[in-house]
Parts: structure tokens; sequence; C-alpha cells
């Protein structure tokens, strides 16, 4: 990484690195500072424009980081930095450095890496996996929430070397694998920790603003399975077929998951009667077992086969992977079911969105049983679907009219588009809002007994404020889900 410690102060040597960050506004006393800026998100393929952090470096040493990582050519002959001088490290690429640090750390220790990768579920399948290893008996470390870019993931291996933590403290990693652009993202970050075990999800039209066409998505996520250590596992979606494609792109053992077709991993006798609980048989290569899910959705469902696939690759027995799925929880925001004490319940599933992911939570509300009166829809804007995002959001309205939905909320944007999708189709109860800050002040007058609210959208829509403000003026009932 071409660093330079040359000024540092001698006394700097002496003192240890308690945590890593990229942020002057959160960092704390005794962190190492990485100061990014414009060419290092460039050469690291990120989208759009970033403030330079070494405007910052004065106020984050003032908060007690011990030290800051700066840009060479953001140093040499700056005045403002040579006050600073004794203690900066001088690389030539700040991001680089902060990557080649996790490699490095990731080498010393040298156990398994997981890897997941796909168009939608990753951050849940990562908690499923994580979940289902640790209650097998691992030590696991995982990806802070969804840290799955080239910032995320080395941060997320250098978990363990922070806090007080040691390599020797985990057994294996469960790292989130994600691209947004055209520009081998995932190939650099297989570079930093290559998989053993590589999990590809589905590949669904997302990102198509930077990647043009759905077979550009495959191709830039397929770079997981070519990044496979030698030997390594490919776990593949057999329900996809732009996915089981992707076996081409490696000589070691494949382990597929599905349900629709023929799998190594699959789910048979699937009951979804109960609301936010989905039961069925666990069939994998080592044997069956009853399995429970205490989650909503086919996506769900197909996110606990991946993890589960990823547990046999590890000679996890089937019985051991069900018991622990009975007790897994949604990521917050990620299908998270939430009762309310006056008789609703919200489906919080506001952190993303895209059509299909879209399309398979309504599919569960329009399964619900007899306990629901009503079934409405807060569906935000779909964000980076290309030239076609007019046409996919107008089809996805026509989809949720014809599921039965009785409400529909569109939220900012081409959600307009949904609505006169769903309005074509013949549903008639349908409000459009420029915003959810429109849509959650409407919703506290709307809401009803028996009402069952699903809330989702792209994350810069912002769909979450209609859910802050139901959590605001109704309490919760307790359970998040009535086995």
């Amino acid at each position: 990484m071409g660093a330079t410690t040359d000024g540092l102060g001698a006394e700097l040597f002496d003192k240890q690195i308690i945590d890593f960050s990229i942020d002057s506004r959160t960092v704390r006393a005794g962190e190492l500072f990485f100061a990014l800026s414009q060419p290092d998100y460039e050469r690291a393929g990120f989208n759009g424009t970033f403030a330079d952090a070494h405007n910052f470096i004065a106020g984050a040493l003032e908060r007690g980081a011990i030290a800051a990582v700066a840009r060479r050519e953001r140093v040499d002959g700056q005045a403002d930095m040579q006050s600073l001088i004794d203690r900066l490290i001088v690389v030539d690429d700040v991001i680089a450095a902060l990557q080649t640090l996790a490699r490095k750390v990731y080498e010393a220790w040298g156990k398994p890496v997981i890897g997941i990768t796909g168009s939608a579920g990753k951050t849940t399948t990562k908690e499923l996996t994580a979940h289902v290893l640790s209650q097998t008996g691992y030590r696991v470390l995982k990806s802070e929430r969804n840290y799955n870019n080239g910032l995320g993931l080395p941060l997320s291996v250098l978990q363990m070397v922070s806090e007080g933590h040691q390599p020797d403290d985990y057994d294996l990693a469960v790292l989130e694998m994600g691209m947004s652009s055209p520009t081998h993202e995932i190939r650099r970050l297989v570079q930093i920790t290559p998989p053993d075990v590589g999990v590809e999800l589905m590949i669904a039209p997302v990102h198509l603003e930077h990647l043009g066409t759905i077979e550009t998505v495959a191709a830039m996520k397929a770079e997981l399975i070519e990044g496979l250590k030698p030997g390594g596992v490919a776990v593949l979606n057999a329900d996809d077929e732009l996915v089981m494609e992707m076996k081409s792109k490696t000589d070691g053992p494949v382990l597929t998951f599905g349900i629709q077709k023929p799998s190594d991993v699959t789910a048979r006798e699937i009951d979804t009667s109960h609301f936010g609980l989905v039961r069925f048989r666990l069939s994998t290569p080592l044997g069956e077992a009853a399995a429970e899910l205490p989650m909503t959705g086919a996506h769900n469902l197909m996110n606990s086969l991946a993890a589960s696939a990823v547990a046999t690759a590890l000679k996890v027995k089937p019985e051991l992977i069900a018991n622990a799925l009975r007790s897994v929880k949604p990521p917050k925001m990620r299908g998270e079911i939430l009762n309310f004490a006056a008789g609703f319940t919200v489906v919080d599933d506001s952190y993303n969105s895209n059509p299909r992911s879209l399309l398979s939570m309504v599919h569960t509300l329009a399964e619900a049983g007899d306990q629901v009166k009503r079934r409405v829809v807060v569906a935000g804007e779909m964000l980076e679907l290309g030239p076609q995002s007019p046409q996919m959001h107008r089809e996805a309205g026509h989809e949720i009219a014809r599921l039965g939905i009785e409400v529909l909320w569109g939220v900012r944007g081409l959600a307009n588009e949904i609505i006169a999708g769903a309005r074509d189709e013949g549903l008639a109860v349908t409000r459009f809002f420029d915003s959810s800050d429109e849509a959650a002040a409407a919703v506290i007058d709307e809401v009803r007994e028996g009402d069952l609210i699903l809330v989702k959208g792209s994350r810069s829509v912002e769909t979450d404020k209609v859910v802050a403000i139901l959590k605001q003026k109704f309490p919760l009932a307790g359970k998040a889900y009535d086995q």
C-alpha cells in the first residue's frame, strides 16, 4: 500500500489501536481514522461525489483518534496537513490501505470464509447463516449490518482485531459481498477474503441504472464463484436459471438449494397456515428433519435453505440445522413482523425493494388467513431499475391488484406507476403520496383493527417513517408473531 510512517511521533508506536473508523463524526479515543477522498472512491468503483475526509482529520484527532491514514498527494506540500504530520500514516490510496490491512489480518487468521451475494436477501441470509452456525458450535464473525462493499467488508474483517478481540476468537467468517456497478467490485472483495463457500441467492433487475442488463448483473455476481478458493463449494439457487449457469465458473463441488427445481437442499411439506411461521421438512444430502422458520414469505424460506446448504457444506446434521432455525429472528426492517395492541399487524420490510422482492412479500399477504380483514400495501418507489423502471413499477401494480390486495398506497416518484397499474386491474382503494412524511402523517387515521400492512420501499425513499409513526402512536402487543 506504499505507506510512509517516517513523520510519526515515536510515542504512537506504544499505543494500541482499539478500532478502525472512516467517519470523523463518530471516531472514538484509540481508533485509527482512515481519511477517504474522491480519488480513493473512484478507484474503488463507488458511484457519486464524496467529501474529502482530509478536511476532518484535525477533528478526528481532537476526538481521540491516535492517528490518521492520509492520501500522499493530499499531504505532500499541503500547509493544512503539516501541523498534523506526526500523526499521519501517508499512503498512495487510503481505501487500498484499508483493504490491504484487512487482507493481512485475514491471511494471519487463515480460517474458512463464507461469502454471500445476490440481488436480494444478502443480509437476511447472512444473519440466518451466522445464527445457524453459531447455534451448532461455531464461533462466527459476521458482517455488521449490510457492510458488503469495498469499505464494509474490510471493516468487518478488522473486527477480529478490534475492541479487544483476537483472530483466534473466531472459527469462520460469514461475509456479505455486494456490488452496484460494472467495476468488478466483487472481484476485489474476494481478493481480500477468498471464500471457501460461495452463496449465490438470486439474480434480479437491480442496479440496472449502472449495470444496464440483467445479464451484466449475473456476470458481476458470478465473480464470487470465480473467486472461490481451489476446491471451494459453490452454493447455488437451483430455482434461478442465471444462478445455475454459474456452475461453469467453478471446477469445485456444487451444492444446490431450492423449492421448485430438484435440489440438494430443499423444503418439503411446506405449511404456511400460520402467518409469520413456515413449517416444513428440511431435506439435505445428510438426511431430513422437521423444521420451523419464524419468518414470513417464500423468499425467506429460500434464504433459510441457502443457510442450511452452507451448514450442510460444513457437514452439520439436518436436525441441528432445524433446531437452530426455530430461534432465528429477521433483521430489522427486513420482514420484521410487528403486532400492535390495537389489533393490526405491520410487516416492516422497509429497508429496500425491487419488483421481485416486493411481489414475494405481497404474495405472502395474499396467503394470510381469514383473521385478516384488510391487506394493505404501502409501496415506495424502487430505484436503480434503469430505463424499464416505469414499466416495472406498472407491472408490479398489475400483479398487486390481481393478488387481491384491498388497499394500495404508493410513495414517491415512480410509485405512481404502481398505483396506475393497480387501477388498470380494477383496484379502487389507492392513494399516492409525494413523500414518506406525507404517508406517515396519513396512516395514523387510516389503520383499522384486522389490518395486515406491508411497508416496503427502496432505502432512500424512507418508508420506515411510516412504521416509526405507527410505533410512536400505538403500543405493540408484545409478540412478533402468533404460533
